[in-house]
């Protein structure tokens, strides 16, 4: 398989001749679900030092080893942009998780608005969804998936050199251009279905760190102003031109 597409994400040092130890999940991946023996190659990104064409060495129902032979793309990491989103039904925050990866989004933050619905989620999983994007898409990169966190403590923590872009649904009308605003540390706020609140959009609204931004004439899930407004922003701001 010298030219398999598998690729996997593993936290370990990667290099010429870099030996690397396969767990439980990536030997039945590797070996059960994909059938690979000793010699096969797959590919291996660590997030920090490009992608890797790994050669198994070692192959067991439980473990296995490989050893990286030669790298296959640099590293490429997205814009320093955060995504925060008011988590929704378990399948469409997933599908924030894995859309948000594929498209740049260096950090995700789910955030607790006066009107979410969800009170919880499991981070473990979530972070699992950004790995498997990563891996799916070709990207070298893992975004950091961060705890559950009330919007208000959030920004009244927030970062004074981070802008804010603020998907508001009642400016609902014709896209606006990002064209003139400055690069560099962004974030973008998916609010809940619920929309958000009159103090929150009254906070939002105080802030000069926040740009507040249509997307479109309609008013949109949050699932899909979350790729809109992912869209929006790296095509005029981001790593995309």
């Amino acid at each position: 398989m010298a030219d398999t597409k598998i690729r996997l994400h593993l936290e370990q040092p990667l290099g010429p001749g870099q030996p690397l130890a396969l767990d439980a999940d990536a030997a039945n991946y590797l070996f059960s679900v994909m059938r690979m023996a000793a010699g096969d190659t797959f590919l291996v990104f660590n997030g920090q030092a490009g992608e890797w064409r790994a050669e198994v060495t070692r192959a067991a129902k439980r473990s296995g080893e490989a050893i990286c032979r030669a790298q296959t793309a640099p590293q490429r990491n997205p814009p320093d942009l955060w995504l925060l989103f008011a988590p929704i039904k378990k399948a469409r925050t997933d599908f924030i998780v894995e859309k948000a990866t594929e498209m740049g989004a260096a950090r995700i933050v789910p955030v607790q608005t006066d009107f979410t619905n969800s009170e919880r989620i499991r981070r473990d999983r979530l972070a699992a969804h950004a790995r498997e994007a990563a891996e799916q898409c070709g990207g070298t990169f893992v975004p950091e998936v961060a705890d559950l966190e009330r919007l208000s403590r959030l920004l009244d923590h927030w970062p004074a050199e981070r802008r804010l872009l603020w998907a508001d649904e009642s400016r609902a009308g014709p896209v606006e251009t990002l064209a003139g605003l400055p690069r560099g540390p962004w974030a973008i706020l998916i609010g809940p279905e619920g929309g958000f609140s009159e103090p929150e959009r009254a906070r939002l609204g105080a802030m000069a760190a926040v740009t507040p931004v249509a997307l479109g004439p309609r008013i949109l899930r949050a699932d899909t102003a979350a790729v809109a407004a992912l869209t929006l922003w790296q095509a005029h701001l981001g790593d995309w031109g």
